[in-house]
């Protein structure tokens, strides 16, 4: 079998500087360096590779993939399914309802009871502001005393699967469609990205898509517009980490309220809809009180809010305005389709019936982009231990 372009591409990551992601965790892609995102794009595309020519990637012969998602999933939640089975890991779901931590089990406990032969955890946690990514790192603390302590044989990595801050696994994914469509990482820069929101008729969507969006493609040189109408802004620290990104990589982020101009000679836009950073600020207080009657009020107040901005859809016209009309549509999924899911929604149906596939190919990026990220975390040589597997030649489909 003709292996010679995965063995270049292994050669290729051998250049990377990974060491700092041997037993670290992947909880915000602006911890990460620029050799580390790296890394995972190209441990993706090797994966990618070795699995259509029906190479086994199963690094483990056993081991356990814990996830534990706060939040309803279908394409993260089996995207890390797939990823870790990829590996050679199994999968075991912690239901919170079914464990002890309804009883008041701390996360210190919790986490080392769960973790005696894990060697991966998948934490989705986005609903509330200034708690997700606070917990993931919780429970981050927690595993490294129980290992340092000789309690856990291994440490095992913490992934993010969505937080309130950030939604690595998606933006990561997201990225990888991106270098495919346009051949390489190198010809993103310059490109025009539109994130955009956008109107639904639901309330309280996490911040961290957008997010995930602008604190990532910044890095990549290219030409990043934040739009979305007035109320709807994102956290200030993030916005701060797409300036600073930019001006590192020569490109650029600006913010408007209007969506046409954000439209207006993109090469790529990604209209999905959000809360604002001050009411999910409101919902977290709300809760942690448990205002219930509060949770209502708000419920209704952002649902009123939202229906002011029914224009910001993603019409044929709008799509007129980009780059030859023709960009590309992207979209994290399941988008509010009008006249099919909703009445009114994120984007006229035309528009999505056209990109379905690409939408789906989209999607199809993120298991290898988590596989990537647990790889790079297990293996303290990454590129010898991809080798070892390429010259084992092990079948897939026996």
């Amino acid at each position: 079998m003709d292996t010679i372009g995965i063995q270049e591409q292994i050669k290729q990551l051998s250049l990377l500087s990974t060491k700092k992601m041997f037993l670290d965790d992947f909880l915000l892609t602006w911890d990460r360096s620029d050799d580390e995102i790296a890394a995972v794009f190209k441990v993706a595309k090797i994966l990618m590779n070795m699995r259509k020519k029906n190479i086994s990637t199963r690094a483990f012969d056993s081991g356990l993939a814990i996830s534990l998602f706060r939040d309803n999933s279908t394409r993260t939640r089996f995207s890390f399914a797939s990823a870790s089975n990829m590996l050679g890991l199994n999968v075991q779901d912690l239901d919170e309802g079914k464990s002890q931590i309804a009883h008041g089990e701390t996360v210190r406990e919790t986490a080392n009871m769960v973790s005696f032969m894990a060697d991966v955890i998948g934490i989705r946690d986005d609903m509330y502001i200034g708690k997700g990514n606070a917990y993931m790192r919780e429970v981050a603390a927690s595993v490294s005393q129980g290992y340092e302590a000789g309690i856990l044989e291994q440490r095992p990595t913490l992934v993010n699967l969505q937080c309130d801050i950030d939604h690595p696994t998606q933006s990561m994914a997201d990225a990888l469609h991106l270098i495919q469509h346009f051949g390489g990482l190198d010809k993103l820069k310059g490109k025009k990205i539109a994130m955009s929101w956008a109107y639904s008729p639901s309330y309280g969507k996490p911040l961290s898509v957008p997010q995930g969006i602008v604190g990532l493609m910044t890095r990549f040189g290219m030409d990043v517009v934040l739009a979305h109408p007035e109320g709807y802004s994102i956290m200030p620290e993030v916005e701060e980490i797409a300036n600073k990104n930019a001006e590192i990589s020569g490109g650029s982020f600006t913010k408007t309220n209007s969506m046409a101009d954000a439209f207006k000679d993109a090469d790529i836009v990604y209209p999905k809809s959000w809360a604002s950073f001050n009411a999910m600020e409101k919902r977290t207080d709300l809760y942690g009180n448990n205002d219930m009657e509060g949770i209502k009020a708000l419920e209704k107040e952002l649902l009123a809010q939202n229906a002011n901005f029914k224009e910001w859809e993603c019409t044929e016209t709008l799509m007129d305005l980009t780059r030859d009309k023709s960009a590309l549509y992207m979209h994290c999924l399941p988008a509010y389709i009008t006249g099919v899911s909703c009445k009114q929604g994120e984007v006229a149906a035309s528009v999505f019936d056209r990109y379905r596939n690409p939408l789906y190919v989209e999607a199809s990026y993120k298991p290898y982009a988590i596989a990537a990220m647990i790889f790079l975390a297990k293996f303290s040589n990454p590129a010898e231990k991809l080798m070892e597997l390429l010259k084992r030649d092990g079948r897939r489909i026996l």
